[in-house]
């Protein structure tokens, strides 16, 4: 009898990785889902819904790849925001040390590439970070809330070709326009920040948050995300229109978030 498929799941904050899981048990069935979780990030009723699961501080490398080589793990996604504090407070076991030692520079790209390379070498394949969420990534055109108007559809035409450059560059995948001026562009602080900021520029009127993919994104990590908490971040700092790039972005409780842009008028269009 053929051992079942066993995904590691390498879990940061958010909904992003409970997501995973209820898909992964719908579209696979009989999936085994071994939990490797971060203090402080992940959320703790995640263990309750996978087969197996572990604690481990942000760093902890080779404890972590044992746990899932002991599960009989042989893919892994990682998914889920790890806060900019604890990346800063980093306390890297050797494993980790070593690894650092070989990346010249360290963006999200290199140090996950990295991880993804230390897996590799036992025997871990970390797949996409759209497994099992495909229908998740909407297609051109309008998604939900207020249509776009000419004018936020000429915004969105010039902050996504602005989002594109900044990333391209690993400085952020959202910017924050208005009127064709850029208004904030995002960078280790993270999106809500970068809206926060933005919305404030724009006195809370007719601003646009754009998020983009990096050109020749790995999707195994870093794709881009907006979910009810972008919808309500944006809605509290005054920005009325969400631009994503089609096909490349995933839009998590899609239902939560449609019912936040009807409530708050503010529609999301995939470019």
């Amino acid at each position: 009898m053929s051992s079942p498929r066993t995904i590691g799941i390498i879990a940061g904050s958010g909904v992003y990785p409970e997501t995973f899981v209820a898909a992964a048990r719908r579209e696979c069935p009989g999936v085994k889902l071994v939990l490797a979780a971060f203090d402080g990030e992940t959320k703790p009723g995640l263990a309750d819904v996978t087969d197996a699961a572990a604690w481990f501080r942000v760093g902890q490398l080779a404890k972590l790849i044992r746990f899932l080589k002991s599960e009989g793990a042989t893919e892994a996604v990682m998914i889920g925001q790890i806060s900019p504090r604890n990346l800063f407070e980093l306390r890297p076991d050797l494993r980790v040390l070593l690894m650092l030692a070989r990346v010249r520079e360290r963006n999200a790209e290199s140090l996950f590439g990295a991880v993804a390379g230390e897996l590799a070498k036992d025997g871990i394949t970390v797949l996409p970070a759209t497994t099992f969420l495909e229908d998740l990534l909407p297609g051109p055109g309008h998604v939900c809330g207020p249509g776009f108007g000419r004018r936020q559809l000429a915004d969105a035409a010039f902050g996504l070709r602005i989002a594109k450059e900044t990333s391209a560059l690993d400085i952020g995948q959202s910017i924050v326009v208005r009127h064709g001026t850029v208004l904030a562009v995002e960078a280790f602080e993270g999106t809500n920040a970068c809206i926060r900021r933005g919305g404030a520029l724009g006195h809370g009127t007719k601003a646009l948050l754009v998020k983009v993919s990096k050109p020749n994104q790995d999707r195994r990590f870093d794709v881009p995300v907006i979910g009810p908490d972008t919808v309500e971040t944006c809605a509290e700092s005054g920005v009325h229109g969400i631009a994503i790039e089609a096909g490349k972005t995933l839009v998590l409780e899609k239902e939560r978030v449609v019912r936040l842009c009807e409530r708050h008028r503010i529609g999301i269009h995939a470019m």
